[in-house]
C-alpha cells in the first residue's frame, strides 16, 4: 500500500470514495475500539495505570488522533480534482508562454505533516509544488494543498511522498508537467543518557527532496531553474545539491540500533503484536517491507518514558543539596538571583502519546558567596521528570519543587515547548508554542524579583525544524 505505480494512481483516479467520510467522533468504530485496546497494552507496558486520572481517556485520544493522521488512505485524489479545473486562455498570437498555455504555477509553503513509516513518529513539511499548465486550462489553487494532505496523512517516507503527490497531480490535472519540493524535518529524540549528557545533541534530522514529471523530469531543464528560482528569491533555500537519498532518514535506523530492536522485540512482545494491530486497524499492511520492523522500532522509542521511581534516584542529587547559607553561616547577605536558562526539555505528551520538546529556564534565590547549583545537576532534573508520561503544567511544578528542596525555597521555573499533538491532530497548528510558569517562596510574592528573572529569558525562538 502507498507504493508509487502507475495503476495505483490510475486506480485512485478512476475510483474515486467519499471525502471526508472519517469523522473525529467514531469512537464506536471497530477500528478505533481496536486501537484503543492496543493503546492500553501499550500504556501497562510502561507501567502506567490506564485507569489513572488524566489517562482514562488516552486511548480514545490516541486511536482518533491516529486516525484522524492517517485518513489519507481512505481518500482520493478523483474527488478532489474533479470539477476544480477551471478553462483558461494562453496567449492569443504571440510568442512565449502565459495563461492555462504553459504559464508556470508555483505553491509555495505548504505545511503537511506525516508518520514517518519507520518509527510511527509525524514528522514536519514544507511542501512546495509548481505545474505547468496545458489544453489551456488550470487547476484550483487549494487543490494542490489538499491533494498534498492526501498522501500526507499515510505512513510515509520522504521520496515516496514527493513522487506520490507528483504522480498523482500529473494524472489528475494532465498539466504539461509537475515539480515538488519537499523540506522534510523528523525529530530525533534522545534517550535518557543522551539528553543529560551530550548537551550539543541535534534535535532534528532535516532532508530535502524532490520529484518531477513531464517537463519537470528532466532535472537539468531550464523549468526547473525557474521553478527554484520563484521559490529562493522569497527566502526558501532549496539548494538541489542537498537532494539525498530518503530511505535512511529516520534516526530509528542509525547505526548502531540493531542490537537494541532485537533486545526490545525479546522483552515486549505483547506491545509490539499490539503496535502490529494498529498498523492493521489504520489500514496499512504489517507485513510489507517497509513496516516489518517498525513495532519494534516504535516500542524502543516509547520504552524511553516507562513509569519508575523517580524520586529514588533523586535521593543521590539531595545529597549534594546547596547550602543556602554562606560558607560563615550567615544567613543575613543579601539574596541575588541566579538563573540558568535553556535547559533542553525532551518529554511525552500523556493525553496523545506524541512527543512534545523546548526549554526550561530556571531561577532561584542565591545568597552571596554560596555556591550555585550546577547545571548538570539541573539538566538531570529536567530530564528525569521529562523522560516519563507528562503534561507540561506538572512538569513545570514537579521542576520547581525539586528545584526549591535543594536551593532554599525562592525558585522560578518557566517551561517552553513545542507539542506534536498540536499539528498532527486536527487542530494542525504549526508554529504555535505553550510557556508555563511556576514561582515559589519569594519569586511568588515579590512582583520585581518575578519580572527581573522574566526580563533575563531570551527571546529567541525555540530550537525546531
Amino acid at each position: 500500500m502507498g507504493a508509487l505505480d502507475e495503476g495505483h494512481f490510475c486506480s485512485e483516479l478512476e475510483n474515486g470514495v467519499k471525502l471526508g467520510c472519517i469523522e473525529l467522533s467514531v469512537d464506536d468504530e471497530p477500528e478505533t475500539i481496536a486501537i484503543e485496546d492496543a493503546v492500553k497494552v501499550l500504556m501497562q507496558g510502561l507501567g502506567e495505570d490506564v485507569n489513572r486520572e488524566g489517562l482514562k481517556k488516552t486511548p480514545l485520544r490516541v486511536a482518533k488522533a491516529l486516525r484522524e493522521g492517517t485518513k489519507g488512505y481512505r481518500q482520493k485524489v478523483k474527488d478532489i480534482v474533479q470539477g476544480a479545473l477551471f478553462p483558461e486562455a494562453g496567449l492569443d498570437n504571440a510568442i512565449g508562454h502565459a495563461g492555462g498555455a504553459g504559464g508556470l504555477v508555483v505553491v509555495r509553503d505548504l505545511d503537511l505533516f506525516s508518520y514517518c513509516e519507520s518509527c510511527m513518529l509525524p514528522f514536519q513539511v514544507k511542501c512546495h509544488v509548481g505545474y505547468v499548465p496545458s489544453g489551456q486550462r488550470v487547476v484550483g489553487l487549494s487543490k494542490l494543498s489538499r491533494v498534498a494532505d492526501v498522501f500526507g496523512k499515510r505512513l510515509q517516507e520522504p521520496q515516496r511522498l514527493a513522487d506520490e503527490l507528483c504522480s498523482a497531480l500529473h494524472h489528475g490535472i494532465k498539466p504539461a508537467g509537475v515539480a515538488v519540493m519537499l523540506q522534510c524535518s523528523h525529530i530525533h529524540f534522545p534517550n535518557l543518557e543522551s539528553a543529560i549528557l551530550d548537551l550539543n545533541h541535534q534535535g532534528w534530522v532535516k532532508l530535502l527532496v524532490s520529484s518531477g514529471s513531464g517537463v519537470f523530469e528532466n532535472e537539468s531543464a531550464d523549468i526547473w531553474a525557474d521553478f527554484l528560482s520563484l521559490l529562493k528569491f522569497r527566502g526558501i533555500d532549496v539548494d538541489k545539491t542537498c537532494l539525498r537519498d530518503s530511505s535512511d532518514w529516520c534516526p530509528s535506523q542509525s547505526s548502531g540500533s540493531g542490537n537494541a530492536v532485537i533486545k526490545v522485540e525479546s522483552a515486549n512482545q505483547g506491545m509490539i503484536t499490539a503496535v502490529t494491530s494498529i498498523l492493521r486497524s489504520l489500514g496499512e499492511d504489517p507485513l510489507r517491507k517497509e513496516l516489518i520492523g517498525t513495532p519494534a522500532r516504535f516500542v524502543k522509542w516509547l520504552m524511553n518514558f516507562q513509569n519508575c521511581n523517580l524520586d529514588m534516584k533523586l535521593n543521590g542529587f539531595v545529597s549534594a543539596r546547596v547550602d543556602p547559607l554562606d560558607p560563615n553561616g550567615d544567613s543575613c547577605k543579601e539574596k541575588q538571583i541566579h538563573s540558568e536558562l535553556n535547559l533542553s526539555l525532551w518529554s511525552q505528551c500523556e493525553h496523545h502519546l506524541l512527543p512534545f520538546y523546548g526549554v526550561v529556564h530556571v531561577g532561584y534565590m542565591c545568597s552571596e558567596g554560596s555556591i550555585p547549583i550546577g547545571k548538570s545537576l539541573l539538566q538531570s532534573i529536567v530530564c528525569f521528570y521529562g523522560f516519563k508520561l507528562q503534561v507540561q503544567e506538572r512538569l513545570t511544578r514537579q521542576i520547581a519543587e525539586t528545584v526549591s528542596s535543594i536551593s532554599g525555597g525562592d525558585v522560578i521555573v518557566v517551561v517552553e515547548a513545542n507539542h506534536t499533538c498540536m499539528i498532527s491532530r486536527g487542530i494542525e497548528k504549526f508554529g504555535s508554542s505553550t510557556a508555563t510558569i511556576a514561582v515559589l517562596g519569594r519569586f511568588s510574592t515579590d512582583p520585581a524579583a518575578r519580572a527581573k528573572f522574566l526580563q533575563s529569558l531570551p527571546n529567541n525562538a525555540i530550537s525546531g525544524p
